[in-house]
């Protein structure tokens, strides 16, 4: 299965392509028997598969729920049955999972900004790689707030806009789409990223303890 912004035709020139391939079994030789081709498309055009087994994806749904919440919300089977049929996310998983997604992403891109102040490439670099992981935040967030279902990348564009971060979404957009330096510089897009991850974090840990309910 594709997902992500391939599954909705908006693929960049700065976009991985994201994969699923849910297996019966694991089998090392048919692996390796795919590693070339593999390794040409990862080097191609940013190809990433999750090979996940079918008995796993009970687990999997919960652990990484935000990243699954965005899977089931948008993807497009390439081969097969799609095994996410009637598959759900628990708010109390979501919003666990929620919460160490933009934790986890604060200090990734903290580190990236001490370790690489002075290359602009990876400064950028850093920043647009975060835009993913914040839409997919973003339309959860929403979600666990109202029950709404909306595109992840609507979803970030209003939260940007009630947390007073609209131009720092701006560069980071710009920056993803053209690979380039916006005219704000490197380092004030990497921070408005940061800025931005932190208004999703705080506005998620305001959010009361979720009953039953699934996404």
């Amino acid at each position: 299965m594709l997902f992500g912004s391939a599954a909705e035709g908006r693929l960049r020139a700065t976009s991985d392509v994201n994969l699923v391939v849910v297996l019966r079994r694991v089998d090392p030789k048919k692996l390796e028997a795919i590693g070339e081709a593999y390794r040409f498309a990862h080097a191609a055009v940013g190809l990433s598969a999750m090979f996940l087994l079918e008995s796993e994806i009970a687990v999997a749904k919960d652990a990484f729920a935000v990243k699954f919440a965005d899977i089931i919300t948008r993807h497009e089977v390439l081969y097969g049955s799609d095994p996410f049929v009637g598959l759900t996310v628990s708010r109390e998983a979501a919003l666990h999972r929620l919460l160490q997604v933009l934790v986890n992403l604060q200090l990734r891109l903290r580190e990236h900004y001490a370790l690489s102040s002075v290359y602009d490439e990876q400064l950028v670099r850093a920043a647009a790689d975060a835009m993913g992981p914040l839409r997919a935040s973003a339309a959860v967030l929403l979600w666990l707030e109202s029950g709404a279902r909306i595109a992840p990348r609507d979803a970030l564009r209003r939260i940007a806009d009630e947390t007073g971060c609209t131009a720092a979404l701006a560069v980071m957009t710009e920056a993803r789409e053209s690979g380039g330096v916006p005219s704000v510089g490197a380092s004030a897009t990497l921070v408005g990223a940061i800025e931005l991850a932190t208004q999703l974090a705080m506005r998620t840990e305001r959010l009361p303890e979720p009953g039953d309910s699934s996404i």
